[in-house]
């Protein structure tokens, strides 16, 4: 008879992989896990109460929020106030950082930074959608902790991981010690070890990106998009084109089967579109903790100055050797012509305008 490892066994047990902590941070994976579940009830449920479609407000990327985005904001929240290990949470649904100011919590040593919802546009279609997550240790020692706690560096996180709420819901993490997947045993309410020591191919044959903006698109991608369509026996073409429209659920995909996520910059999006906090250096720090690669098409997305709270990239990620060949076109054919980082800078000191 197999044995069923939950979640909160295996946290326990890698608990000594981190000799600094007290089981902070075993507690901060176990709160996420509990909000994800409540989360994931909610969407299970969604089409049978008034809980789809729009909140009526717009959240700081000038997007209007769903329903459910403001639900599993809520949720999250709640749950890591409730649990005291984190002392900020960074949330893509909120314009500013969230304190969280109990006895315990203002001097506790994480940050959470969270997409509470990815891919909320599909939640009133029943397409898959997710959350999103990453924990930092503050630096500071002294006082309350600031704005410069959050923004750090990828190469920075402590733990990172998703939850994808689809067929199966899903909770994929790294603490940097490789990456494990739990599914959701509904039947007794825990998550299960369902795939250990996750690794994403080296190849792939399935590149995702929405081909729809291909008009708009730096000249690197278009080259690549064209040769993913090319056939070729050795190389397994023409790839397959397949997109979700999650970068949870498309990401998930390609970590099991292998392929590539492409989100470019276009000429709507100069600096990129996706959120460098909350998306991209989490699932970055994922992608490469599995054997991946994550690039912005020119630089490697965990080595990215975060000046902002809502900064934006591009982003390829997925297969090692799938990414270094769209790096290799974008070398060849997009001169980088916009420095996020910089635009970045400027766009905190005011110089230029806000987020577009």
């Amino acid at each position: 008879m197999q044995v069923v490892k939950t979640l909160g066994q295996f946290i326990i047990e890698k608990q000594n992989d981190f000799p600094y902590a007290k089981g902070e941070l075993s507690r901060l994976l176990r709160d996420i896990g509990i909000a994800s579940k409540i989360v994931n009830r909610e969407v299970n449920k969604a089409g049978l109460i008034d809980i789809l479609g729009d909140a009526g407000t717009i959240n700081i990327q000038g997007e209007c929020q769903k329903k459910l985005d403001v639900y599993a904001n809520e949720q999250f929240i709640s749950a890591l106030k409730s649990g005291g290990e984190c002392c900020i949470v960074a949330s893509e649904e909120n314009d500013d950082i969230v304190y969280i100011d109990g006895e315990v919590s203002k001097n506790a040593k994480y940050i959470v930074a969270i997409d509470p919802l990815d891919g909320s546009s599909n939640i009133d279609v029943n397409v898959a959608v997710g959350t999103i997550f990453s924990i930092y240790r503050r630096k500071s020692t002294l006082g309350k902790a600031t704005l410069t706690d959050v923004l750090q560096n990828g190469t920075q996180q402590v733990a990172a991981g998703y939850v994808i709420y689809g067929s199966s819901t899903m909770l994929v993490y790294t603490t940097g010690k490789g990456v494990n997947g739990f599914t959701l045993d509904p039947s007794i309410g825990e998550f299960c070890l369902s795939h250990p020591e996750m690794k994403i191919p080296e190849n792939g044959t399935i590149y995702s990106i929405n081909e729809g903006n291909y008009v708009h698109f730096p000249e690197g991608v278009k080259k690549y998009i064209k040769y993913c369509q090319v056939e070729d026996a050795e190389t397994n073409r023409p790839y397959t084109s397949r997109y979700i429209g999650s970068m949870v659920a498309d990401i998930h995909r390609n970590i099991i089967k292998g392929g590539i996520f492409l989100y470019p910059t276009t000429s709507a999006a100069p600096n990129g579109k996706l959120r460098l906090v909350y998306e991209c250096n989490p699932m970055a720090f994922i992608i490469e903790q599995a054997g991946g690669r994550a690039t912005d098409g020119f630089a490697r997305i965990l080595d990215k100055e975060v000046v902002s709270l809502h900064q934006r990239s591009a982003v390829f990620i997925g297969s090692k050797n799938m990414v270094k060949k769209v790096e290799n076109y974008m070398s060849e054919y997009s001169a980088k012509t916009h420095d996020n980082e910089v635009e970045a800078k400027l766009e905190k000191l005011g110089v230029i305008g806000g987020i577009d």
